[in-house]
């Protein structure tokens, strides 16, 4: 005989079995949507930052890890993109991070050419102070549009600075460590695009990887 408790045992089970099938299903059946809502805001973001539409899955498949603390930002590898016009690479659009902000890491995507004109320029995540640091984000304001055009190379490193600093670039009123953090992040990539020239010719190998 099944005592009373051993029946709401087996009827806990039973409903914990029941849910987690149901959560398997739901989760199978979402995944490709979800799959296919990164794909299209990643589009979104690289199109942000190059010339419009030439961003393409081409592009996305088109990537390299690179691990370089001292000018990603990051201990641990970060994605660059490759951009070919005629089999030559036009830009490389490197995924970046601020580590010295305000409230802590700024994640960056910049375009830059091989030449190091930096084409565009996007905020991903931030914690960055409301109504202060976070004019970073291109919905707050049009700042982070300010690197557009503009030069990087070893030699005008004074340059990319906030006018604080006796740079070219405006701060914030009441927050300096913000912008000053995204602008040598936005220098150090285009740094690394022109002191590793090597980049372009090594194998793609993002997918393998996540």
């Amino acid at each position: 005989m099944i005592l009373p408790v051993s029946k709401n045992a087996l009827l806990l089970a039973l409903i914990a079995l029941v849910c987690v099938t149901i959560l398997g299903l739901v989760n199978q059946l979402t995944q490709p949507k979800i799959a296919e809502q990164q794909l299209a805001n990643k589009l979104a973001i690289l199109n942000d930052v190059l010339p419009e539409n030439t961003a393409s899955e081409t592009l996305l498949a088109d990537c390299i890890l690179v691990t370089n603390p001292q000018l990603l930002g990051r201990p641990t590898p970060q994605a660059i993109y490759r951009l070919r016009d005629g089999g030559q690479i036009s830009a490389f659009v490197v995924e970046t991070t601020a580590p010295d902000g305000y409230s802590g890491n700024i994640d960056l995507m910049v375009a830059v050419t091989p030449a190091g004109t930096v084409l565009g320029s996007r905020v991903l995540t931030h914690q960055e102070t409301p109504g202060l640091g976070d004019k970073i984000e291109r919905r707050r304001s049009a700042w982070i549009d300010s690197f557009k055009g503009v030069q990087i190379s070893p030699d005008n490193s004074v340059a990319w600075a906030v006018k604080k600093d006796g740079g070219q670039f405006d701060q914030f009123t009441g927050a300096t460590i913000t912008p000053r953090a995204v602008v040598s992040a936005v220098y150090n990539a285009g740094l690394l695009i022109i002191q590793q020239p090597g980049l372009a010719n090594r194998p793609a190998n993002c997918g393998a990887s996540q």
